[in-house]
């Protein structure tokens, strides 16, 4: 598939599979007249990559991890090193960290909203 087809099927920018590309976490073929060729498990490959960066991975890392990863067609390529699993167990604490952040705010808005709404935060 071409680039505009994968951009529309993921959601993702055109320009942002290209730097995934430049940063070696895509791949695509060329054709004789030198576009990107995606094959059809990119849709899934592009998807696990938002997936990662959303959750705080630069893309050197998601680079070193995606090889790891079981993908929609087979299983892993590699297998992690020491490093990179204690690099990702880190990179998990501090999305814990951030969840418990994020649920102490919503505890905080919420006894804001009851309070607003005329309630006491007490009545959940």
């Amino acid at each position: 598939m071409r680039i505009g087809e994968l951009a529309r099927r993921t959601g993702v920018s055109e320009r942002s599979l290209r730097y995934y590309e430049a940063q070696g976490i895509l791949k695509a073929d060329r054709t004789p007249g030198g576009h990107r060729d995606y094959p059809e498990g990119a849709v899934d490959r592009v998807i696990r990559i938002q997936e990662f960066y959303a959750a705080g991975l630069c893309s050197s890392k998601i680079a070193e991890l995606l090889p790891c990863v079981r993908d929609a067609d087979g299983g892993p390529s590699a297998i992690a090193t020491p490093r990179l699993v204690d690099d990702l167990t880190l990179e998990r604490d501090r999305i814990d960290r951030r969840i418990d952040e994020l649920r102490r705010s919503r505890e905080v808005l919420d006894d804001v909203i009851t309070t607003a709404a005329g309630g006491s935060a007490d009545e959940d």
